[in-house]
């Protein structure tokens, strides 16, 4: 692990141990929330025609190509050959991408028990998890004006999910030791184990620049979820299958904007600490909100505003303390 930890340092390891972040994490970041929010819109709308499975395979089928033209667009105009991609680099990479399947899984799991909304709400714990876990295993430090936005913008997503649906605090309490909110808190770790691998498996790659090792690191992710994915539809559910083909039209779409996504993600993990990446991304929630507002006239309640506010300060604070 220490090998790990100090390649994590040279890939964008924080200022505490006198290195620096790269400032291309924050486009990414935000890019990253706002492709996000409109992928989630499309897929809604896919659901009328096809299963929760092939909602999510669609995400990996129809993005692999595109990531593939990504990753070869940016090698060629830099000049770059595709770098070695070695044991390290795969087995951090497979745990990504599993990783990434058990945390959808699991959430998914969340929507089929009662409380499910507190399931969701509590998936988003991720970034408290991630700063958590890369401060224990790996020993990156962050600010204490970073753990106060971290903290900030979970409070507010929260807040956003489960304020206005009448959840007391007692009631939440309660809430933790049920099947939803266990799934719900599984999910926001694996997600956060995902962020943390694909990071790891960037700074594994030799002879490419940072958005180019996010890039090939996206293309073997993508892959390898695209063939777990079908083969479970090959043996469990061929019929996903059919309507996963019939409807690619709209699938496709759903498949740009997942690897336009993803790839913002991983240009943001690879050049700063995924916890801060992800805590930035939480704008999506305000994305949405917006939508929810402007386009489809919905009232802003006041647990919104609150929400908001703390999401926004959250990144304002994660932001600063990268100065």
């Amino acid at each position: 692990m220490g090998r790990h930890a100090q390649t994590w340092a040279n890939h964008g390891g924080h200022a505490a141990r006198g290195g620096t972040v790269n400032p291309i994490w924050l486009p990414a970041a935000l890019l990253g929330g706002l492709f996000q929010a409109w992928r989630t819109a499309l897929q809604q709308r896919l659901r009328a025609e096809l299963s929760v499975s092939g909602a999510g395979l669609v995400r990996y089928l129809y993005g692999v190509p595109f990531a593939l033209v990504f990753a070869a667009i940016w090698l060629g105009a830099a000049g770059d050959p595709v770098p070695a991609l070695g044991g390290a680099f795969l087995g951090f990479a497979a745990a990504g991408a599993v990783t990434q399947m058990a945390g959808t899984i699991l959430l998914i799991m969340a929507f089929g028990h009662r409380g499910f909304v507190v399931g969701t709400a509590f998936s988003k714990t991720e970034a408290v998890q991630a700063a958590l876990v890369t401060a224990l295993l790996l020993g990156e430090r962050l600010p204490l004006l970073a753990w106060l936005g971290i903290v900030a913008g979970v409070a507010g997503v929260l807040i956003l999910a489960l304020a206005g649906r009448g959840i007391s605090a007692a009631e939440l309490g309660r809430a933790l030791g049920q099947p939803a909110a266990l799934c719900g808190l599984g999910a926001g770790s694996m997600f956060a184990l995902a962020a943390i691998a694909v990071k790891l498996a960037t700074a594994e790659l030799e002879g490419v620049d940072l958005i180019g090792s996010a890039l090939v690191t996206l293309v073997v992710v993508m892959a390898i979820q695209t063939a777990l994915h079908l083969l479970w539809v090959i043996l469990r559910d061929r019929a996903t299958l059919a309507a996963v083909v019939r409807t690619w039209r709209n699938s496709s779409q759903v498949g740009l904007l997942s690897a336009l996504g993803s790839a913002c993600w991983y240009i943001g993990f690879a050049a700063a600490p995924a916890a801060l990446v992800r805590v930035v991304g939480q704008v999506e929630v305000v994305f949405t909100v917006g939508f929810a507002h402007f386009y489809l006239r919905e009232p802003v309640r006041w647990h919104e505003i609150a929400g908001l506010l703390l999401v926004v300060g959250g990144v304002v604070m994660a932001l600063v303390a990268t100065l």
